[in-house]
């Protein structure tokens, strides 16, 4: 009996060292593969996000491109002067004016797009779901051709309906009342898309069950989706607004492609003028500006998901 247990100690004790001699190799393949990724990331995503916040406390223009270690260190004045940059001011309104419209208007039409698809709409429902995802994997320069003809002040499709019941209708990406809204517009018909997909994927993990339980007790479609669908899909809803907000903030082909950020800078969003801004050769004051919208970017995240959390 002691030898049996002898033999049993001594085959647990070879095989051990066994076992980690294999994990230490598997953890040294599995750097060697990760290798690539942490290189490539290194060079490409984390040197530029530091050296780009370095370079929001230096003075560094287009002519200090050859000396980039003879800059001068000024502080916190590249984010004074995009304070007091009347135009930046305007771009940062555009963009809260951008995403208080834009964001709603986006999750209200996603959600009743995959309301529709998962309940309502019984034959064709992949035509239409092709049809309402098309806009979101189509170029924005194809986007932006249609439009524009779509609002043409004399001759467009929108103007030439509302003529039909006598309604004179204004230049749209040429008036600065209606520019901004014409954009906010383009962009919740082509962006709806994603959110209804995401919405859809919800919807369907939603329990019958209970439906089908409050069904029985008397309540109604209406309050089965305001008590039941709605809180049962709050995690996708907190996707699908952090994700879109998130885009909003930073938005930029509509403007760019559109309108180039007019008429009288109507338009023009905070991403924008950055990128106007690296292109003037002012890098310590663009890149101040683009930390003062990742600022923003990152308190609004957390705001939302202070409000949407489970309570």
């Amino acid at each position: 009996m002691s030898t049996l247990t002898t033999d049993a100690g001594r085959s647990a004790g070879t095989a051990r060292p066994r076992r980690s001699r294999r994990g230490a190799a598997e953890a040294r393949a599995g750097l060697l593969l990760a290798l690539p990724f942490v290189v490539l990331f290194l060079v490409f995503t984390a040197w530029p996000v530091l050296q780009s916040m370095i370079m929001s406390f230096t003075d560094m223009r287009i002519t200090d491109i050859r000396t980039p270690f003879a800059v001068d260190f000024v502080g916190l004045e590249n984010y004074r002067t995009a304070f007091a940059d009347p135009v930046f001011r305007r771009a940062a309104l555009n963009t809260g004016m951008f995403v208080l419209l834009g964001v709603p208007l986006t999750i209200t039409a996603g959600l009743a797009a995959a309301v529709a698809l998962n309940r309502g709409v019984g034959r064709l429902r992949a035509v239409f779901r092709v049809g309402f995802y098309t806009p979101v994997i189509t170029s924005i320069v194809a986007v932006a051709v249609v439009w524009r003809f779509l609002l043409q002040p004399e001759n467009g499709l929108v103007n030439t309906v509302l003529s039909w019941v006598g309604v004179d209708g204004p230049h749209w990406l040429g008036d600065e009342r209606t520019a901004l809204l014409s954009l906010v517009i383009m962009a919740v018909w082509r962006n709806f898309g994603t959110s209804m997909v995401i919405f859809l994927a919800g919807l369907q993990a939603v329990d019958p069950g209970l439906h089908e339980a409050a069904a029985l007790d008397g309540a109604g479609r209406w309050r089965r989706f305001v008590s039941i669908t709605l809180p049962s899909i709050r995690p996708t809803m907190l996707f699908v607004l952090v994700t879109t907000s998130i885009g909003y903030l930073q938005f930029f082909e509509e403007p760019f492609v559109m309108t180039g950020g007019g008429p009288l800078n109507a338009t023009i969003s905070a991403s924008m003028y950055t990128y106007n801004q690296f292109g003037f050769g002012n890098y310590g004051v663009a890149g101040a500006m683009a930390y003062l919208t990742f600022v923003v970017i990152g308190i609004v995240t957390l705001v939302q998901f202070r409000l949407m959390r489970e309570k």
